[in-house]
Parts: C-alpha cells; structure tokens; sequence
C-alpha cells in the first residue's frame, strides 16, 4: 500500500516536493510524542511535523475544542466579526511584549512573513531589506528573496533588494574564533560598514535561531546590538520567530528574549506552533506599522474559526501546564545527555541548541567537512529504532534537528537519546 501511495505521489505531485527516508513513511496517526504508520509501526515523534505539534498529538482539549467549533461553523472570512479570532489576538498581543500591538492572522508563516516584508517596506518606503546568512523564511517569491541558504533558494528573482549580514552561526565563518563579545562587535562592525553603501533599508528579518539552517544561533544579545545601530537609521526589526516562539527555546517565550536589552522587535511573525498542527501564522506589529496600508486587504482562510478554535486550546494548555518549564528542564538534559553522546562519535562536530531545539551538526571524521550522506543515514537508522528526526544545515553543513512536542517526559528524552545514540554510532 505504501509503495502504490508513493507511485501516485510521484505522479500527480512535483518532482521537487521533498521526502525523507529511501522508503518513504506515511504517518497515520499519533498521540501525545508518538504517532504509527501505515505498517503499525510507532515511533518517538521528535521533529513534530516540522515543529508544528507543538504540545501533543491528538491531544483531547484541542480535538474537543476543534470538534465543538465544526459543529458550529468552520469559516466565514475576516469581513465578519469572529469573536475567537479577537480572543486569540488579545491573548498574543498581551504576550507579544510590542507596546500597542496589532496582530493579522494568515495560514501559515511563509505568509506572514510575506505580510511582514509587505508593511516593512510599505512603512519605510523602501524595498530593501537586511537579512542574515543562512537563514530561511519560507517559499514565496518574496520570502525566497530573502533567504540565505542556498538550498532553499530556487531563483534569484526577488521584488526585493537583499543584503546579507553575518551573525547568524556562530560556529563557522570568518569570526567563529572570536569570544562571543568581539564575535558581537565584528557583526556590529560589519553591519555598520554595509549600511555606508546602501541607501537605507527597511527592516532587518532575522531568526533568533535559525530553523532550515541547522538550528544555529549568535551570541545572546547580537540583535539587541543590532537593534541599537538600526534604530538611529528607523530601520525596523522583525523577528522571526516561526520555530521559535511560545516557549520552545524553554529559556524564554520568543526568541527575541536572548537578545531584548534593547527593546522588543517592532515586528513578530509566527506560525507553525500555536496551531499545533492547524494550520495558523501570524503577524505582531507596532499599530502604526501594522496600520500603514492604504488600500483594502483581508484574509479569506487567515483566522478562520476552526483554527482559532484550536490555537485558543493550544495556548491555554501550553500555559497552564507550564510547557516552556518542561522545555527547559527536560531540554536541558537531553541535550547534556547528547553532549555526552556526541563526545565519543567523532563525527558529531557540535551539538547545540537550548530547550527542546536542539542541532546535531555532522561532518567527515577528522575534517571540517560537512557530511550530508552520514546525516541521511543517521535519520534512517533512527527511524529503524522508533526515531523520527529532521534534517538541516547550510552553506557546506549537515545537521540533525530535534525538535519534540513541549510535553515531553524525562522518560521519552531518554528513550530518544538512546536510539539517538545507537543511530550515531552505527555510522562510525
């Protein structure tokens, strides 16, 4: 049966629609960190649909509250009052931690960082636009001409001008031998040098982590460094803070956090998480920023009840279950337990991370090369032991991503460590 569903696939659908595995997996369905196949086969979900299950598969608050508002009505547009909607907005408004927040809700977080770019340039009048290498935020035409990874970046057409920044990895590049401090000042450097040859830009779109990437990240504090420099130009910051957000990270809600000496971004954009797996993104600006367009716009599938419905449940449970501790605490020691791991397999180059975002970046032994086929065949491995794992990397990089459900126990951090260790080591 799987082999019949895998030969329509590769008929009806594109050739560059991506699958893991040699033989590829359908899901059939999950619960809590765990979901089966077509064979019956379970696994330890530690990649959560792409970070989107956020709390727990088939979690009974989210389908109750899913079930009850289908019986009502799924969708009417935003051209009608939609009192979940309102209530999801005043909820993340209050914790965006921007003064004045508006909040515009799309369908997934390409579009709202496609809304993002769009009141950027709108606001500032300008269609330039900094970003950092190695970054990914999405597959639009507009999110794709800002992006940083090769990989994930099919035309060089763009309606926008894009300049990229160093910063975003702090293990490779020109300044990796620097401590974190002069790491910082060589970026703020760099960035102040670039802005001499520019006429000003509109924003600066960064992620506190980079997803796509490898799970990479810069010195806490980079960004608030950059925002200084930025705000003397009224160059905006958007965070994107798709894989990010709502506590993942365990240390703080948003990603920006590490980097908020300087004041919160003046734009947010979400996604992925706070669905748990419907399918919401979003955007958090400043009301004069968000309030800068002068013609009509609407959204016929962004904030549909449905969605808000389960993003509602979602955050509820998320909060009152203190989902951002059990990331850190349980986070924390999967991630030394990793260490420990990747100590005794010399081709683990790093393991980084914080919370339950965790990269394992793999190279040739004895080399600085990256080794794309031993993390192909890590993820294989893992998966024949009852692992899921994502993949990533950048610019001559290949990495393991971890990224469970926030509810994970002790017990499951564990039990997933140790496949992940046997996978690890059978490619010595």
């Amino acid at each position: 049966m799987t082999n019949d569903l895998l030969g329509r696939h590769r008929t009806v659908l594109p050739d560059w629609l991506a699958l893991y595995y040699e033989d590829p997996l359908e899901i059939t369905h999950g619960e809590g960190r765990h979901v089966w196949d077509a064979d019956g086969n379970r696994y330890l979900d530690f990649f959560g649909g792409i970070l989107t299950t956020m709390t727990a598969h088939a979690l009974p608050e989210i389908t109750k509250a899913v079930g009850e508002q289908a019986g009502r009505i799924i969708h009417s547009s935003t051209l009608y009052l939609n009192r979940p909607m309102v209530e999801l907005a005043e909820r993340i408004a209050k914790l965006s931690g921007i003064p004045d927040p508006r909040v515009f809700f799309t369908t997934s977080g390409t579009e709202a960082n496609d809304t993002a770019l769009l009141l950027a340039t709108t606001f500032r009048r300008s269609n330039t636009v900094l970003a950092m290498r190695n970054s990914y935020h999405g597959r639009s035409f507009s999110a794709v001409g800002i992006t940083g990874n090769r990989g994930w970046s099919p035309t060089s057409l763009s309606p926008l001008q894009t300049l990229y920044v160093h910063g975003g990895v702090r293990g490779r590049g020109p300044y990796a031998a620097l401590s974190d401090p002069d790491f910082i000042a060589a970026c703020v450097e760099d960035l102040q040098d670039l802005l001499g040859h520019t006429r000003a830009p509109a924003a600066l779109i960064a992620e506190p982590i980079q997803g796509v990437g490898g799970f990479t990240s810069p010195p806490d504090g980079l960004y608030a460094a950059f925002r200084e420099i930025l705000a003397q130009r009224g160059i905006l910051w958007i965070a994107d803070e798709v894989q990010t957000g709502w506590g993942r990270t365990g240390e703080h809600f948003w990603g920006w956090q590490a980097h908020g000496q300087a004041g919160p971004p003046d734009i947010v954009t979400f996604a992925k998480g706070i669905g748990n797996g419907m399918s919401i993104g979003g955007v958090i600006a400043r009301s004069e920023i968000m309030n800068c367009l002068d013609a009509n716009s609407i959204s016929t599938f962004g904030g549909t009840q449905i969605t808000m419905a389960a993003g509602l449940a979602n955050l509820n449970y998320l909060l009152e279950h203190d989902l951002q501790g059990n990331a850190r605490r349980v986070g924390g020691l999967l991630i030394e337990r990793l260490r420990a791991v990747g100590a005794q397999v010399p081709a683990v180059r790093e393991v980084r991370g914080r919370g339950l975002m965790i990269g394992i970046e793999l190279t040739r032994p004895g080399t600085d090369e990256a080794d794309p086929q031993a993390a192909s065949a890590v993820l294989e491995a893992a998966r024949e032991g009852g692992l899921l794992l994502g993949k990533g990397g950048g610019h001559n990089t290949s990495a393991l991503r971890i990224a469970p459900p926030l509810s994970l126990t002790v017990a499951e951090a564990e039990e997933g460590a140790a496949i992940l260790e046997r996978a690890l080591r059978s490619i010595q």
